[in-house]
């Protein structure tokens, strides 16, 4: 939101100067976020009086001017501009001086053999108009040598602010001024609108027509104003439009951009001439399209409302009007429209059909539907003033919605939610300022909420208006207590959500945050796509889901890699996904990505060995390193080779349990369907665990880490090879060998797997290597046989597995 100084101060009066009027601005919210200040930038430009302009002797397009700048002799100037002439009042500058369009800095210069002492200087080059037809002439009374910046207007500031969504009533220069008012640096200047009399019935009728949908309108007001001489706006009203960064049209549209910004009420006009009949507000329908005052044609559909007459629609409700009945220069009747569109309809249609404007930007966020009909008038009066011509009466359609809303406010929640003490004439006295109807001498008050702003529903909301206005600043700080400061109280989520990540990274993957949001394509892929779980207004089309999984994000941000010509990438990602709308439903996973060459070992080409490609047991391996990390022995982990969720390859993927019920998560290579459906290459291979499903960890009486268990004994190694079922999961062996003797049996690792002569058909040999580790004393032979038969008979019993022979 833009405006100028002076532009403010015509609503809040009292001498407050710029430097207060941006701090305060912060203070109470508005935050300032430029100041635009063209008296400073363009102080080295002055006025100058050409005396005598001649023909260059080596140019036929250039002059030879002779320039008073007011100190001393006169200057002479080459110009190239057709305007030159003696006489005129111009712009100079002197050399040194940096020019605003270009940022070149001046300097004394010879052109075509005649020298040049400095430049005169057009509206484009001083940054004021991006069209140039000459130099810029300034009025004949203007004083030779003085700074030409204040004498045409320009030393007024144009202050721009922050406007949150939740302050649709300070997208007016009026709105603004009630909060400076509030905070008692002047006072609010709200004169009444006084009604202007109808000459005539309007002979243009409007109705509503929305048949058994709902409606997308409340009320629409319209008027006539004939015999108008529809030519420039005033200057001060071309100034200030312009200072805001809206280009000047004609002078009934620029009343209507003047009301957008001045009352935070949007208007639109209509050359009655060009309307056929009477105005309908309705639906748009099928098929219909509407040529915009942009030039551009839209396709409307039945979401959509639109302003139509007998020719079809001629305005997108609360959007853009239609170029076809627009005002020009030769509108001598015009229609004014002021209308309460539904918020909601307008942002709708403003995305889907890419149309940004002042209008849309104010009704979806909620204008004051108080303001409807006197913002009808004072733009009537604006019309008649500018314009001339006879208004008619009123015609409407619809009712203003009234909204009673009386909250009761104890003051106390000022101290409760803030800490503030506040007296009860210290609470009332803002909440006044502000527009608020405020009643009542004990500790609770009454207070009815205006109609602008619709963002205040409760106690909460009048103690942040109550705060923001009497001063942050005003707030003691005080030390949270002792028991809060010894460091960051985490959940036992949070704890394994840390500790995954800093297992996951040291593994060489890159962390990723990727959006909470996905497509419904995405969404679909990964088991969600739920109607529970689509956003009502998603701030995009392809992140209209809450996502089911980790991995949709993660796949598209190494596709995007993929494409700048980084194609091995190993990412991982902890954070929330979503399986329902209930609280249980919210899980918090960690997933990881690898893509291309991006082994954990590294990734890329390398002279000493062919550059291998990821695969599933990559991924294994960083998703057993988490659960170590976390405390769970992938010894206990069980891999279930083809109970994987649908997204991934089935033949080269597995689930991660913990006993048939305990799901941990799967891994494995995505199936090349879901890629197809996400549009992005592969092969990608991926994990995903849900630590919401690990199991808790046993209560410890204290924090002190267990005693260190070393042995002082070697440890000694056995080789075992089974023959087994090709399909039996080396898993299963490992779990079994383990578990013949758990005091003894160290670590058991599988080192070759062979099938082929001397192995009968379908069936495999597994070896396994085990240590043993004693802690009591040296094992002798017959206690190391014992062991190993135990772990023969073990195996055998749990897989059914022979010792090769």
């Amino acid at each position: 939101m833009k405006f100028s100084l002076s532009w403010l101060k015509e609503h809040l009066g009292g001498d407050a100067d710029l430097a207060l009027v941006t701090d305060t601005l912060t203070r109470v919210g508005l935050e300032v976020e430029d100041v635009e200040d063209k008296a400073g930038e363009l102080s080295a430009f002055v006025v100058g009086h050409i005396l005598d302009a001649k023909r260059h002797p080596n140019a036929d397009k250039l002059q030879v001017c002779s320039v008073d700048v007011g100190k001393g002799a006169p200057l002479q100037v080459v110009c190239g501009a057709p305007n030159a002439r003696a006489g005129l009042k111009v712009v100079f500058a002197a050399p040194g001086t940096v020019v605003p369009s270009s940022g070149v800095k001046l300097g004394a210069s010879e052109i075509r053999g005649v020298a040049s002492g400095g430049m005169l200087c057009s509206a484009k080059e001083l940054g004021l108009s991006d069209e140039s037809e000459g130099i810029l002439e300034l009025p004949a009374d203007s004083p030779v040598g003085r700074p030409f910046a204040p004498l045409v207007g320009l030393d007024d500031p144009v202050i721009e602010i922050a406007v949150t969504p939740n302050r649709p009533d300070c997208l007016g220069v009026h709105g603004v001024a009630r909060d400076l008012a509030a905070a008692e640096i002047g006072e609010l200047r709200d004169p009444s609108i006084r009604a202007v009399a109808g000459a005539f019935p309007c002979p243009v009728k409007v109705t509503f027509d929305f048949g058994d949908t709902e409606p997308l309108a409340s009320f629409f007001a319209l008027r006539l104003v004939r015999g108008v001489t529809n030519g420039a706006s005033p200057e001060w009203m071309r100034r200030r439009l312009t200072s805001v960064g809206s280009k000047p049209i004609n002078a009934l549209v620029d009343v209507t951009n003047y009301l957008s910004f001045d009352r935070g009420r949007p208007l639109h006009v209509f050359d009655a001439a060009k309307v056929t009949g009477d105005l309908v507000v309705r639906r748009a329908r099928a098929g219909e399209t509407l040529v915009a005052l942009d030039g551009k044609t839209y396709a409307l559909d039945a979401t959509m409302c639109v302003i139509a007459d007998d020719a079809g629609p001629q305005a997108i409700a609360g959007v853009m009007g239609g170029l076809a009945t627009g005002c020009d220069a030769t509108t001598t009747d015009v229609l004014i429209e002021s209308a309460l569109w539904d918020p909601l309809s307008v942002a709708r249609t403003g995305r889907a059909l890419n149309l940004n404007s002042d209008a849309r930007h104010r009704f979806e966020r909620g204008v004051d539907p108080a303001f409807a009909l006197p913002g009808l008038e004072l733009a009537t009066q604006l019309v008649l003033d500018i314009c001339g011509g006879e208004a008619s009466g009123i015609a409407t359609a619809g009712e203003v919605p009234e909204r009673d809303l009386i909250i009761d406010f104890p003051v106390s929640e000022v101290k409760r939610l803030t800490g503030l003490a506040l007296t009860p004439a210290e609470v009332k006295a803002p909440l006044a300022l502000l527009g608020f109807w405020v009643t009542g001498q004990g500790e609770t008050l009454k207070a009815a909420v205006p109609s602008w702003r619709p963002d205040v529903s409760g106690k909460a909301d009048l103690v942040e208006e109550v705060v923001r206005i009497v001063g942050l600043d005003r707030l003691v700080a005080t030390p949270l207590p002792a028991a809060f400061g010894s460091g960051p109280k985490l959940s036992p989520v949070q704890r394994r959500a840390r500790v995954a990540r800093r297992t996951l990274a040291a593994r060489g993957m890159v962390e990723a945050v990727t959006w909470s949001f996905v497509s419904k394509t995405q969404a679909e892929a990964f088991g969600g796509g739920k109607p529970e779980l689509a956003l009502a207004n998603p701030i995009a089309a392809d992140l209209s889901d809450m996502r089911p999984s980790l991995l949709p994000g993660l796949i598209a941000a190494a596709q995007r890699n993929a494409d700048r010509g980084l194609a091995d990438t190993a990412l991982f990602e902890a954070g929330q996904v979503f399986w329902g709308d209930r609280p249980e439903d919210q899980k918090i996973a960690a997933a990881g990505l690898r893509r291309g060459t991006a082994k954990a070992r590294g990734a890329g080409r390398h002279w000493g060995e062919a550059a291998a490609t990821v695969d599933a047991f990559d991924v294994k391996g960083d998703a057993l390193a988490a659960l170590a990390g976390l405390g769970l022995q992938p010894s206990a982990v069980q891999i279930a080779q083809g109970a994987a969720p649908g997204w991934f390859h089935p033949g080269r993927s597995a689930a991660l349990q913990l006993g048939p019920k305990v799901v941990l998560g799967a891994f494995g290579e995505l199936h090349p369907r879901t890629l197809q459906a996400l549009g992005v290459s592969g092969p990608l291979v991926g994990f995903e665990l849900i630590l919401d499903a690990l199991p808790q960890p046993k209560a410890k009486p204290t924090r002190a880490k267990p005693p260190f268990e070393g042995s002082a004994f070697q440890p000694l190694s056995r080789d075992f090879a089974f023959v087994t079922d090709r399909d039996t999961p080396a898993g299963e062996l490992i779990r079994a060998a383990l578990a013949a003797d758990r005091k003894l049996v160290a670590r058991v690792d599988l080192f070759d797997r062979y099938e082929g002569p001397g192995v009968p058909e379908g069936k495999v040999s597994l070896a396994l290597a085990v240590t043993l580790q004693p802690r009591e004393k040296t094992l002798t032979d017959a206690e190391i046989e014992e062991v190993a038969a135990r772990i023969v008979a073990q195996v055998t019993k749990a897989t059914g597995a022979a010792l090769r022979g």
